[in-house]
């Protein structure tokens, strides 16, 4: 067991310490050199303080060190990172401050589902799957085909600094941050989807470049796959055709134009130009929007910067309130109201709450 420990933090470190000796990373850990080296080859073993700041420093789970296993009750989430060109590096700024959501975010899963078990939801295996089960013009709906489509609930939350995914209770979530920036969302939503898919939460060997080159290579093919662009002539494409393409495929124009270069599709200056400027001055000056009732993108705007919890995570919460299971506070933290503002009766025996009532109950309409 000692030797199986040691092979699991070297192959960690070999992931995340590139370039770091043996021998520093025993001195940031507090070990000594010697101690640290037998530790590693199982010749002694590790102190339940050594693996404690060992798994701080590798930012692994402590659970799975020991045991091969990822931790039952851990939420491990992966998270959308920042990359910096000048030195190469990625990182989550604003971590520390996200954990406190994601962990009242998780709370609230294992409040609502606390007879689950492992995680219930199984996904396809392949892109093509995905695109099909996600179904024609997803991107509008972007958030409702992964949980009615996928088994994947989408939370949008305020104060977030990036995105996140995780399995928790039997689900698989996605959280973003409610900021209003539609485009951003629906590539932050793809690409925790990728992490999803590649099982990247359970992987505890692999780099983070890795698995964030890996959860962008997911998100460009879904949302911006290579034979519909290629499909197009964009060196003579119009401003009205451009915008339509980017409001269809819910991109920003920089992402576009990315994934073009990457493709080494041709296309015009002008577009080129559009990736310098505001996605949505493209819109407002070129787009022909073709839905009836209040501006489009205005609308898109005001979904991605609402507060959104699964309907069917409300309901479970409602159904254990009503029943005297558990109390009201996490259900009106979800709906962003004080908790004596939530007045939910009892129902009758043998009565359950449905879909419509449980809308009525929130306040949906």
């Amino acid at each position: 067991m000692q030797e199986e420990i040691g092979r699991r933090v070297a192959a960690r470190m070999g992931a995340v310490c590139a370039g770091e000796s043996q021998r520093a990373f025993a001195a940031r850990v507090q070990m000594t050199p010697d101690s640290f080296s037998r530790a590693l080859s199982g010749q002694r073993a590790f102190s339940s303080l050594e693996l404690a700041r060992i798994a701080d420093a590798l930012d692994a789970d402590i659970h799975w060190l020991i045991t091969g296993e990822p931790d039952p009750h851990r939420l491990v989430v992966a998270a959308r990172h920042n990359f910096d060109f000048a030195t190469g590096r990625r990182d989550v700024p604003g971590r520390e401050d996200d954990e406190k959501i994601l962990n009242d975010i998780g709370l609230a899963y294992r409040q609502a589902y606390q007879t689950v078990n492992g995680v219930g939801v199984q996904l396809p295996s392949s892109l093509d799957e995905i695109r099909y089960r996600l179904g024609a013009s997803y991107v509008r709906p972007f958030a409702h085909r992964l949980e009615s489509n996928l088994g994947v609930d989408v939370v949008r939350v305020a104060g977030l600094s990036t995105s996140y995914s995780f399995s928790v209770a039997g689900r698989k979530v996605i959280v973003v941050a409610a900021t209003g920036n539609w485009f951003h969302e629906n590539w932050s939503i793809a690409h925790e989807l990728g992490h999803l898919m590649a099982g990247h939460h359970d992987d505890q060997s692999s780099t983070v470049d890795a698995h964030e080159s890996a959860a962008n290579a997911f998100a460009a093919e879904l949302l911006l796959p290579p034979d519909s662009l290629r499909a197009l002539d964009w060196v003579s494409i119009s401003d009205s055709v451009l915008a339509e393409r980017v409001w269809n495929s819910g991109v920003s124009t920089d992402a576009l134009v990315r994934r073009l270069n990457y493709l080494s599709v041709p296309y015009s200056p002008f577009v080129a130009k559009w990736a310098e400027q505001p996605t949505q001055r493209l819109l407002r000056r070129h787009w022909v929007p073709t839905e009836d009732g209040f501006d489009p993108i205005t609308v898109r705007m005001d979904d991605a910067a609402s507060r959104r919890f699964p309907l069917s995570l409300q309901e479970e919460h409602l159904k254990m309130i009503a029943g005297g299971a558990l109390g009201k506070g996490t259900l009106a933290w979800m709906l962003g109201i004080d908790p004596a503002d939530l007045e939910i009766d009892s129902p009758s025996d043998g009565e359950e709450i449905g879909p419509d009532e449980l809308a009525a109950a929130l306040g949906l309409y």
